[in-house]
């Protein structure tokens, strides 16, 4: 078994995602950790220069936004649904709404369908106020 998969059986067992993120390097790469909080999974995507886009303005790049929405994705739909394979992207369509900020960036998924064979996510971005995001996301992930 892979070390990502038995990352992933470890972290249902015990509710603790730390490992399996630490089993992706380019989740370390991004600086991003989960931490559970009242009881959900936020994903924290830990401010680093390498991280912005546009220095004039400074403005995160969108692709570590889309990287942590997909990633925050994956990892709801591993925790949540009983998938005995690595989710594969099938789509995902961001909304960038806003700029974001040079700060710590969090991120939160709900499962919206979960189906044999795929299952729908939606996933916000925000950095200091919840019900302000500056990214949304919908992905379909294929599980079976």
């Amino acid at each position: 078994m892979s070390a990502v998969l038995e990352a992933v059986k470890r972290a249902r067992e015990s509710g603790d995602f730390s490992a399996l993120v630490e089993a992706i390097p380019y989740l370390g790469f991004l600086g991003v950790k989960v931490e559970l909080r009242e009881g959900r999974r936020v994903g924290v995507m830990t401010f680093a220069d390498h991280l912005v886009g546009n220095p004039t303005i400074p403005a995160l790049h969108g692709g570590t936004l889309g990287a942590l929405l997909e990633s925050m994705a994956h990892l709801e739909c591993l925790a949540t649904t009983d998938t005995k394979m690595l989710p594969r992207t099938i789509t995902l369509t961001v909304d960038f709404l806003r700029s974001g900020k040079p700060k710590d960036t969090f991120a939160t998924a709900r499962v919206l369908k979960a189906g044999r064979r795929v299952t729908t996510l939606h996933v916000t971005a925000f950095q200091d106020d919840e019900s302000a995001p500056i990214a949304a996301a919908t992905v379909h992930l294929k599980v079976g």
